[in-house]
């Protein structure tokens, strides 16, 4: 369990990270108190992880443009099979809803991947052009 003092140490990025975590996470726990019958369980699994997609929706930078509005039809899609597996009770629902979010989830984690092996090249390069720039304007 990650301390609130810890959680505020976080980017954005890596919060966004943690909360795909925490939906898988009870998607997969979920599942398995719908197998064991504890239908109480799973139920509150289930809310869990809806209001985790919720919250994901509601993080979504609509000035990205295509990109987000695509990633908002992905989470409603999500969202819907997660209620639905709820009023089932059917984990092959929840395999859906995690197959979808661990798809989002993995390139999410390339993409930071990806980002913070570039981060050094790219400060080099602005750097560069700043001071390339500094030199024609005196």
């Amino acid at each position: 369990m990650i301390t609130k003092e810890a959680l505020h140490k976080k980017t954005p990025q890596e919060i966004t990270a943690l909360l795909y975590e925490a939906c898988l996470d009870n998607l997969d726990e979920a599942k398995l108190a719908i197998q064991s019958k504890n239908y109480t369980e799973a139920n509150s699994k289930l809310q869990k992880a809806s209001d985790i997609i919720h919250r994901l929706g509601a993080g979504i930078n609509y000035e990205a443009g295509i990109v987000a509005d695509q990633l908002d039809t992905v989470y409603n899609y999500i969202a819907d099979k997660i209620i639905e597996a709820n009023y089932k009770k059917d984990p092959a629902l929840i395999d859906e809803a995690a197959s979808h979010l661990s798809g989002i989830s993995t390139a999410w984690m390339e993409a930071m991947k990806y980002s913070e092996d570039k981060k050094p090249e790219r400060i080099k390069q602005q750097t560069a052009a700043y001071e390339k720039n500094a030199m024609y304007t005196d």
